[in-house]
């Protein structure tokens, strides 16, 4: 990222606050070189406090500090935020949406023809471990498009797809982290009926989901190999694994995906 860039996001909720928090702790961004809007006097305050950036709620002064803006608002205000904005924002833009189902046209509706990037982040991005994937429009260069990756690295990892995917990406990681935390409970439940106290079954489970991810992430060897090293010929491995299959787990995993990316398209239309 270029020394010159500087940071204005448009809302200072919780994946505002990962954003800012990620660029500032992988030495991305300077503290100074970032401005959050929000409306909120008391979250400001908090910001400038913690943070050390710059804040308002104005804004006129958000972009006219600002290279690159980054919509971190709820969907269902984003037309009346554009409208907000639109005054303001001029080609020196680059405007970036982390809003969950608002296509780049809805953008391209309220502001024009800017240099645009839709962004879907997950959840976990509020620890710094998200995973994200971003389309740019026709307006947006490959230095935007590096810029943008480079931003949303800072809180996880960042793939650049086609927006035609970005509902699949919704309903896959988008989506993912409920999927996980419900198979978590479930396995602390497992473990409370086969008499493990919950605290401890909570922490064994944590930790199993983690250490998992990590061996995946870590050996870049495919789940069906990493399975295949814990799961012995008639062991208690397999003999979980074939409950799992009879209940059709699978396939059920599969479906909610799809049903969820499904949903996200219908709610973008």
């Amino acid at each position: 990222m270029k020394n010159s860039e500087t940071i204005g996001l448009i809302g200072g909720g919780q994946m505002g606050e990962a954003l800012v928090r990620g660029m500032i702790n992988s030495g991305l961004v300077r503290a100074d070189h970032i401005m959050v809007a929000e409306p909120d006097s008391g979250r400001r305050d908090f910001l400038a406090a913690t943070y050390g950036i710059k804040v308002t709620d104005e804004a006129q002064t958000l972009c006219d500090f600002s290279s690159v803006l980054i919509l971190a608002i709820k969907p269902q205000i984003m037309q009346p935020v554009l409208a907000q904005y639109k005054p303001f924002i001029n080609a020196s833009h680059l405007v970036i949406s982390i809003a969950a189902g608002v296509p780049i046209g809805a953008i391209e509706k309220g502001i024009g023809k800017q240099r645009i990037i839709r962004v879907m982040p997950n959840t976990p991005a509020l620890v710094l471990a998200g995973a994200s994937a971003l389309s740019p429009n026709g307006q947006a260069s490959s230095e935007d498009l590096a810029l943008g990756l480079e931003i949303f690295s800072a809180i996880g990892t960042c793939v650049h797809l086609p927006e035609t995917l970005l509902d699949a990406v919704t309903g896959l990681s988008g989506s993912g982290p409920g999927y996980v935390f419900t198979f978590i409970e479930a396995m602390i439940d497992g473990g409370v009926l086969a008499g493990i106290p919950r605290p401890v079954a909570q922490q064994l489970v944590l930790q199993t989901v983690y250490g998992s991810a990590k061996l995946a992430l870590e050996t870049g060897k495919p789940p069906a190999d990493l399975k295949a090293m814990v799961t012995s010929p008639g062991g208690t491995t397999i003999a979980g694994i074939h409950e799992l299959e009879t209940a059709g787990l699978r396939g059920t995993v599969m479906a909610a995906v799809d049903r969820a990316s499904m949903r996200s398209k219908e709610l973008g239309e």
